[in-house]
């Protein structure tokens, strides 16, 4: 699992913590050319765009904001897509712009599975009604049943 949130360039990266002290969940910070593994869970960090190489590794880089945005969830969702293909599941939750929309576009042209928060659920629904504009998404679910469903999705395989 790869979270891309827009904070500040020059904030600490807070949810590390609090999604550690949750004791379900192994998470860090990703980390340059490192190889994503099984049952971790890496975000973004602060004022970098994360990408996925061709080789699957973590890339880092300060190119220019996307969306006014760094990271950007539209620069991971396209380079993950080409990497993993049909076997990568891009969400799109609560936000104030459509950064994440051509990603997720990107995402199911690869035939990888789309899923966008329900915007009548989202706290800011900009981001949710971007991804629906954008592409022909396969599920729109509110936010407390897109864990379940993907809980199902792993029992099924």
């Amino acid at each position: 699992m790869i979270i891309v949130q827009h904070i500040s360039p020059d904030a600490e990266n807070y949810l590390i913590h609090i999604l550690n002290e949750l004791k379900k969940l192994n998470v860090k910070e990703a980390d340059e050319k490192e190889t994503p593994v099984r049952g971790m869970v890496y975000v973004a960090p602060p004022n970098y765009h994360l990408l996925i190489e061709a080789d699957q590794t973590f890339s880092l880089t300060v190119d220019e904001r996307v969306n006014y945005a760094r990271p950007s969830i539209d620069v991971l969702f396209e380079t993950a897509a080409e990497a993993y293909q049909d076997s990568l599941i891009g969400i799109i939750l609560t936000g104030a712009n459509h950064d994440g929309s051509n990603g997720l576009k990107r995402i199911k042209e690869l035939g990888g599975l789309t899923i966008v928060q329900d915007p009548e659920t989202a706290e800011v629904d900009s981001m949710p009604r971007a991804a629906l504009l954008s592409t022909q998404v396969d599920k729109v679910l509110p936010i407390d049943e897109i864990a379940p469903f993907l809980n199902s999705l792993i029992e099924n395989q």
